[in-house]
């Protein structure tokens, strides 16, 4: 019988973060309330703000059921995955149900933005760590960085923040992610850090554009300025921006894994969608294992229509030979 594929949960996967992580996806690819210009899965399709149950739980459910038999457990479950989710009406279940399972830690990467909303936050009270995220210090760049739906204003998301955080009982890292002469800039930076004293989170993570972002004018930090803005936040901050290779998320890699997203694009350019639906894959693992490839020298990305597509080293050079000669 051919073994069982997984819909909803992927990995472990190497996290800059987390050690190695089970990635939950509760909402469809790319249902979100923001279209972060600087996103790495790529532009917003569905932008909401209804919550429901977008995808089954109880599947859900019996996907980590089975994941958790296996001897490659976790370092944390992480509930993230192709958009927001917070969206997802039944969150609260499914943390509350993996909870019951097992011991590894729960953890709930979001963008922050439905963090004013009572519901939400109860459903995330059983959590051991939740990741928001905090990218402008007004309004104007919140709409500039974030494209946030439009019934969501600045105030409201950073009020959300501000008394989940007071309220939760467990870890609460925010996330501030710069992009180069936009929020970058010390006169910004110096706003976001007043908000992040205002939070109070346990900790602050710096981090900038690492991945071929939704928009190309989304321009990332070097290390040296990160260090530099470091030093304007309160409390405890620390840098995950990744430089060099990458070796832990390389070392995690295997060769045979390699192997098959390389075969794949030694025969045409593809995007994550194309690798996760060839190999049979959740869409975000198969981001994970492209980046380490380009992490390795061994593939490169580009972004063409507004979409990104990765190329085996030695196959661009043909390819635009294609694409001159007018070839399909």
């Amino acid at each position: 019988m051919k073994k069982s594929t997984f819909q909803y949960v992927y990995g472990p996967v190497p996290s800059r973060r987390l050690g190695r992580s089970l990635g939950l996806d509760l909402v469809p690819f790319k249902a979100c309330t923001f279209d972060c210009v600087y996103c790495q899965i790529g532009r917003t399709t569905n932008k909401t703000m209804e919550r429901r149950e977008y995808l089954p739980a109880e599947a859900i459910l019996e996907e980590v059921k089975r994941k958790l038999v296996e001897r490659d457990l976790p370092d944390y479950i992480t509930f993230s995955g192709s958009g927001e989710p917070t969206l997802n009406s039944r969150i609260g279940d499914l943390i509350r149900e993996v909870k019951a399972m097992t011991n590894i830690p729960v953890a709930v990467l979001t963008n922050g933005s439905l963090l004013w909303m009572k519901e939400v936050q109860e459903d995330l009270m059983a959590a051991d760590l939740v990741i928001p995220s905090l990218d402008a210090g007004d309004e104007k760049l919140f709409k500039y960085v974030n494209r946030p739906h439009g019934d969501l204003s600045f105030d409201q998301v950073v009020n959300g923040l501000i008394e989940f955080t007071r309220r939760f009982p467990g870890q609460v890292w925010l996330e501030v992610l710069l992009l180069k002469g936009v929020t970058g800039l010390s006169s910004h930076v110096e706003k976001i850090a007043a908000l992040v004293k205002r939070i109070a989170p346990d900790r602050v993570q710096l981090n900038t554009v690492c991945r071929p972002p939704a928009e190309e004018f989304a321009f990332p930090l070097s290390l040296e300025e990160l260090l530099s803005m470091k030093e304007l936040f309160p409390g405890k901050v620390e840098i995950i921006r990744e430089e060099g290779s990458g070796h832990f998320e390389a070392s995690a890699f295997s060769e045979g894994r390699e192997e098959e997203v390389l075969a794949l694009l030694r025969r045409r350019p593809c995007t994550s969608e194309d690798i996760a639906d060839g190999l049979g894959i959740h869409v975000t693992e198969a981001l994970k294992r492209l980046n380490i490839l380009v992490d390795l020298g061994k593939v490169n990305s580009i972004v063409s229509g507004g979409r990104n597509f990765y190329i085996a080293k030695g196959v661009q050079s043909a390819l635009k030979m294609e694409e001159e000669e007018g070839d399909p």
